[in-house]
């Protein structure tokens, strides 16, 4: 670029030819192309170096610059980017394309704006937009508009504030100032187990279902949580063993002392997982299984319960409203309105939207045996494979 009247190297591509050659190094000054002076404009070099044939003599100003080993570290992306669609990207053809999902190895990033990256499967690195560009570029849309944190082209556009839930979790409000995610830091660790298995998804995809099949299948691996409530007690709770009882003003000295992981009013009565509920199935040598409201994933994702996120996510309505109709002839479910169908499709597509980076599976439960099959499989795989985590689990 044209520095003070001279062109200086901005950017060398990670692993490219130049790189590798270790002649040229950020900061140089280009003074002559084969012998001819090249002046202060960008666009005369390239003229010059395209009309050249055969070999290129560079007359250089060197920088002195040491160049510097390229970092090990290692993100999660939480968007779909084209830079053919960017119009902000120096060089398109420089850009590097990803999908929400991929890991990537930053190999530079001494550019503020500008990232350099490389998939960990391999190939050459290519030019992503860092974290703070998204952030520039969010204080620049509008607030009015309702995209998705992991909108596409990772335009970093936020959604509106969604209405309130029965369940709240705690600390939410300090997760609210951090919602841009765009790259999450991950680690590769060996094979572990997980302390949680947390199923997520819409009021009516079937989450209770797949979580008691799991546990009636093998209850020496998996355990559940008993829901504390303030509700007086019923004969059925000595039977059963449902709901833990306590009082309510414990209840609530123990909500504001962030002893539960969710809690909300029903009925005038107060519910809630508490978090020592949760150790205390792990400690007994047991996958605790949660299905929780998706915004205590904001709380759960972290070293002391270490998650892995199943997302139970609704078929399409004609496939739901055809299940429906089964458990219905077959005296298992209740008949519901086709409102009601829409609602659980249009939630678990919000939730998706919203939640999405947090996941580790999606599974679309269009047939109940099948799905658990799917989530059975998964999760025996999950004991011999290597796995990607937030580098937070780790250090």
């Amino acid at each position: 670029f044209d520095y003070y009247g001279e062109l200086v190297i901005a950017r060398i591509l990670h692993g490219g030819m130049i790189d590798q050659q270790g002649l040229l190094h950020v900061g140089d000054i280009i003074k002559e192309v084969n012998g001819r002076e090249v002046g202060d404009d960008p666009r005369v070099l390239q003229e010059m170096l395209q009309e050249a044939s055969g070999g290129v003599v560079l007359k250089i100003l060197p920088s002195y610059q040491e160049p510097h080993p390229p970092r090990q570290v290692f993100v999660k992306c939480h968007c779909d980017y084209d830079p053919a669609n960017d119009n902000l990207i120096p060089c398109k053809e420089a850009g590097l394309q990803f999908s929400s999902g991929d890991i990537l190895q930053i190999v530079n990033q001494e550019d503020v704006n500008w990232w350099q990256a490389r998939r960990v499967e391999g190939g050459s690195a290519g030019l992503i937009p860092s974290q703070l560009l998204e952030e520039k570029r969010k204080a620049f849309v509008k607030k009015d508009v309702d995209l998705s944190p992991a909108a596409n082209l990772c335009t970093g556009m936020v959604g509106k504030k969604k209405k309130k839930m029965m369940y709240l979790t705690t600390k939410n409000a300090d997760f609210d100032r951090h919602e841009l995610l765009i790259y999450e830091e991950v680690a590769k660790v060996p094979p572990f187990r997980r302390k949680t298995l947390v199923l997520i998804g819409a009021p009516g995809v079937g989450r209770r279902s797949l979580k008691n099949k799991l546990l009636v299948s093998d209850p020496q691996h998996y355990g559940t949580t008993v829901p504390y409530t303030s509700r007086k007690p019923k004969s059925v709770d000595r039977e059963n063993m449902m709901y833990a009882l306590t009082s309510r003003s414990k209840m609530e000295a123990d909500i504001k002392a962030g002893l539960y992981l969710e809690h909300g009013e029903y009925d005038g009565n107060l519910y809630g997982t508490k978090n020592d509920s949760i150790h205390e199935v792990v400690e007994a040598g047991r996958i605790c299984i949660l299905d929780v409201n998706p915004q205590a994933l904001k709380v759960l994702r972290t070293s002391e319960f270490l998650p892995y996120v199943v997302f139970i996510k609704a078929p399409e309505f004609e496939v739901l409203k055809a299940m429906n109709r089964s458990g219905v002839e077959a005296g298992v479910t209740k008949s519901r309105t086709d409102a009601e169908l829409k609602r659980t499709v249009d939630e678990s597509a919000k939730i998706q939207r919203v939640y999405g980076h947090y996941f580790d599976l999606t599974i679309v439960n269009d047939d109940l045996e099948q799905a658990y099959r799917n989530l059975k499989s998964s999760l025996e795989k999950l004991k011999g494979a290597q796995q990607w985590v937030p580098v937070g689990w780790v250090f």
